[in-house]
């Protein structure tokens, strides 16, 4: 599902996940 999201997201996507990892961190 993530996966998907940044691929359809495409730049938003990858600030998210970013957003999540540091997060996580």
């Amino acid at each position: 599902m993530i996966k998907v999201g940044i691929n359809g997201f495409g730049r938003i996507g990858r600030f998210v996940f970013r957003a999540a990892q540091k997060r996580n961190d």
